[in-house]
């Protein structure tokens, strides 16, 4: 007879409710990865590091499966679905199955234009791998005005009132000279009076995704990103165009001219026909707010999107938009009861390169719609 250890002296002089609690076993192992992280012993392989994310747990297990998430919009033909018994016969042959792509919709808020994102951001719509865009207005303005005047790297700390005498405005831990403001108003107000007077001359009612479109054209600079999606047209919506800068502009254009006109609606039937339409669906949103729910309201059309990755620091429990996990989308019909969409907390700066680096850079030539 196996004699007694130690442990099971003590054992024996607790309570059953204790080596109950403490001492049973599991009755169902879990199938999931094992927990395990990077091994730098086996050298430095950026590849193999990113990888090991899916295994390593917390966030970094949830930006692989985003990566994953991703790659899934990437790859996906029509060609992958089994022909429908109503479908058109344009669309029986394999050829043209082939070559139906996931449709991608891309939503970023202003501060990714502020810092470096914007070179990403205009990497992807350089070789067209996102169909559309929704941003805010400074996502707008600020990839003009990067054009024609720097931003620079500062401190979260610095004191407003300091900066204020300076004339340097803080977003985050960078700087924004307001001389860059004033640029881009001198910029922009003759583009507004070439509008007008096709408004008054031609009967042409921009919408903001026209006026964005123009922006991208006069500005015709390879660092723009605006460049690029008037390039390969690629749509960019942004349903709060007056919130900034641009609306700046044109409060003080329509001292000149008050019947100058801004129509928001054709816009809304572009987005929302761009989801409906879609043979499959795909939403990529860093940050919340306007263009999160802007992105999401559009595939509700389509009973939800089929897949989606969220990178934002929001939290759900202020029933805010900006925070909702992407289970609430599902409630709604904005995300599609059968896709695995995934929410990344992070601050987007973080990840996003690496997001990318793992997916569309990886795989350019599978994501170029070039």
């Amino acid at each position: 007879m196996k004699p007694k250890s130690i442990l099971d002296e003590i054992l024996e002089t607790m309570p059953d409710s204790y080596k109950e609690a403490m001492r049973e076993t599991a009755t169902v192992k879990p199938t999931g990865e094992v927990v395990k992280g990077y091994d730098f012993n086996q050298g430095l392989d950026y590849d193999k590091l990113l990888a090991s994310y899916s295994s390593c747990g917390i966030q970094a297990t949830n930006l692989a499966r985003g990566v994953e998430e991703i790659n899934k919009m990437i790859r996906w033909r029509l060609s992958d679905e089994p022909v429908a018994e109503n479908e058109t016969e344009e669309f029986r042959a394999e050829e043209k199955r082939k070559q139906v792509r996931c449709t991608i919709f891309l939503g970023y808020t202003s501060n990714m234009i502020s810092c470096g994102i914007r070179e990403i951001i205009r990497y992807l719509c350089q070789h067209k791998m996102v169909d559309c865009i929704v941003t805010t207005t400074g996502g707008i303005e600020e990839d003009i005005i990067k054009c024609m005047g720097n931003m620079y790297i500062g401190d979260f700390h610095l004191k407003g009132s300091d900066l204020r005498k300076k004339r340097l405005n803080r977003t985050g831990n960078m700087l924004v000279p307001n001389d860059n403001y004033n640029i881009f108003e001198d910029w922009a107000f003759p583009i507004f009076d070439a509008m007008y007077q096709e408004q008054i001359g031609k009967g042409t009612i921009y919408t903001p995704s026209m006026i964005i479109d123009r922006f991208g054209k006069e500005i015709n600079n390879p660092e723009s990103v605006y460049y690029w999606c008037h390039v390969n047209k690629i749509p960019v919506f942004c349903p709060a165009l007056t919130d900034g800068a641009v609306g700046d502009v044109i409060y003080l254009y329509m001292k000149k001219h008050k019947d100058f006109i801004v129509n928001i609606a054709p816009d809304i039937e572009k987005i929302d026909n761009l989801a409906l339409y879609a043979r499959k669906s795909g939403i990529i949103i860093l940050g919340g707010g306007v263009i999160k729910h802007h992105i999401c309201n559009a595939n509700l059309l389509r009973d939800g999107a089929d897949f989606a990755v969220y990178v934002n620091t929001g939290v759900e429990y202020d029933a805010s938009d900006a925070g909702a996990l992407p289970d609430e989308a599902v409630s709604w019909g904005k995300i599609n009861v059968n896709a695995k969409p995934v929410k990344i907390y992070a601050e987007a700066s973080l990840v996003f390169p690496l997001l990318v680096a793992q997916t569309f850079a990886k795989h350019q030539k599978l994501a170029s719609k070039l």
